[in-house]
């Protein structure tokens, strides 16, 4: 496929303990465009972001980002490149105000970052966090609450931003607002790459998809190819590739 690409994984190897998850993966990840992960449980999503990461180690096999290595790099050195993490699940500080989670948010920030400039501009992205800086975290929705995270990650200037299971447990109406805010994200620069439990939904708002199997790649291509290849539908039948509903 004739696209750059800002981030490559050839070969790796990784897991946990004597448990190997990613079996060689290779994928390449598209520049200015949103990707999606998709597989079944077990096949290594998570694992692939925590080893690109540099939280779970690649025993074997390269990971470049711009064209250099960064294998095992640790996290606040991919920080400082411009790779951020949002994980699944709720990652705030629920006691301390919506504003204090952002602060503390931008502690791992390149020095060179006007910060107060940064959170200001964040604030005005996400209005409704401007209208509840001073609450706790703990008073927003769900919706909400994965708002702050994606905020607080901007507040570092990434250039590409890995996303983990962004709407588990939102309303179907969060849900759609969350993947136009990550298709505005893309607009601003910042390449996306995403695991989604939503497998079509995602797929409709995203530009290229990953299939994982067993820790190695079994499909690249652009994400409307993928939504209609029926051996995609074949592989997530039970409900993975239709659009399911949470709780808000």
């Amino acid at each position: 496929m004739d696209t750059e690409s800002i981030l490559t994984l050839d070969g790796v190897y990784a897991g946990y303990g004597k448990m190997t998850i990613l079996h060689g993966t290779n994928f390449t990840v598209p520049r200015n465009a949103i990707t999606t992960v998709i597989g079944p449980n077990g096949a290594g999503k998570s694992t692939a972001f925590k080893t690109i990461f540099g939280m779970v180690r690649a025993n074997a096999g390269r990971i470049a980002f711009e064209g250099a290595d960064i294998t095992n790099l640790p996290p606040r050195a991919l920080i400082e490149r411009g790779i951020v993490y949002v994980p699944q699940g709720r990652n705030i500080f629920p006691q301390l105000s919506v504003r204090h989670n952002l602060e503390l948010g931008g502690v791992a920030a390149p020095a060179q970052l006007d910060l107060a400039g940064r959170m200001e501009q964040a604030l005005d992205r996400f209005p409704v966090l401007r209208r509840k800086a001073n609450q706790q975290a703990s008073t927003l929705s769900g919706g909400e609450q994965k708002m702050l995270e994606i905020a607080r990650s901007l507040l570092l200037e990434p250039k590409l931003m890995l996303v983990d299971e962004p709407s588990i447990g939102l309303s179907p109406l969060l849900v759609s607002e969350l993947f136009s805010l990550l298709n505005d994200i893309k607009a601003r620069g910042v390449t996306v790459l995403m695991i989604e439990q939503n497998a079509k939904r995602a797929l409709e708002s995203s530009d290229y998809g990953i299939v994982l199997e067993l820790g190695q790649t079994r499909m690249f291509d652009r994400a409307d190819k993928l939504l209609a290849d029926p051996r995609v539908g074949q592989l997530f039948l039970g409900g993975t590739m239709k659009t399911t509903k949470g709780a808000a």
